[in-house]
């Protein structure tokens, strides 16, 4: 499970609406809905008000479980295409940085190739 999972886990384990835990929180209810959807990952201060808020320890928000050990058909695909060893490259250096780090790298990389057309 992904942080924004525990975090919706948890909110209704605790019978917290989502507009109950944004106010207490401090936080907007798109910015709630943005991280139980997945689509932004909270910051650590984000993560300590939550917990704080759902009375958890912070590390059971940033708990992950991996539901399926199997590399999913996508995964598979694009490392036939650019092969094992660029792939290996890559995944290792993007242990190095946050998910919004290698976002921000392949929006500036996406850019690159459009001026090159």
């Amino acid at each position: 499970m992904s942080v924004g999972n525990n975090i919706r886990k948890y909110r209704e384990l605790k019978k917290v609406t989502m507009e109950e835990l944004a106010i207490k929180a401090r936080m907007g209810i798109q910015t709630l809905e943005s991280y139980e959807s997945n689509e932004r990952i909270p910051e650590l201060d984000t993560i300590l008000k939550i917990s704080t808020v759902l009375d958890i320890p912070a590390s059971e928000l940033m708990e992950f479980h991996e539901d399926d050990t199997k590399i999913d058909k996508e995964l598979e695909n694009l490392i036939s295409e650019i092969g094992t060893k660029s792939s290996k490259l890559i995944l290792k250096k993007a242990r190095d940085f946050s998910e919004q780090d290698v976002l921000r790298a392949m929006n500036l990389l996406y850019d690159l190739n459009q001026q090159k057309k």
